[in-house]
């Protein structure tokens, strides 16, 4: 990559920034009734996965795909229920996350887009719970 080039990970603010979003975004999920259900096991391993695939996601070093091969998002979430309602809060969810933190001006708009993106690709199943 030249020099000049800069990644949405460095206009973030990089391994920081990204650890900061994980840890305040988590406590939200698990505390959202909409959410909460998908998520069981430990924080503590899902958190390193997310910083691991954010880290990727936005530019930075493929950390994920060093350990668990390529993403594949969609496929890895098949088994989950992900409703548009879901999509909805998990971006919610995102959103305060990064109020929280202080993400905010051009490099947050740029990443929330992406990850708005990335929500509805995710969604499997319809509103009344039908799965294609």
């Amino acid at each position: 990559m030249p020099a000049h080039t800069t990644t949405l990970y460095q206009m973030v603010g990089g391994e920081e920034t990204v650890a900061q979003l994980v840890q305040a975004f988590y406590p939200r999920v698990y505390r959202n009734p909409e959410l909460a259900p998908l998520f069981e096991g430990e924080m503590e391993e899902i958190m390193r996965k997310q910083r691991m695939f954010l880290t990727q996601f936005l530019g930075g070093p493929t950390l994920y795909s060093d350990e668990f091969g390529p993403p594949a998002m969609r496929m890895r979430h098949m088994p989950f229920p992900i409703t548009p309602e879901r999509a909805t809060a998990w971006l919610a969810c995102m959103k305060e996350a990064m109020d929280e933190i202080g993400l905010n001006g051009l490099a947050c708009d740029l990443f929330y887009g992406r990850l708005s993106q990335v929500a509805q690709i995710m969604v499997n199943t319809a509103s009344d719970g039908t799965r294609p």
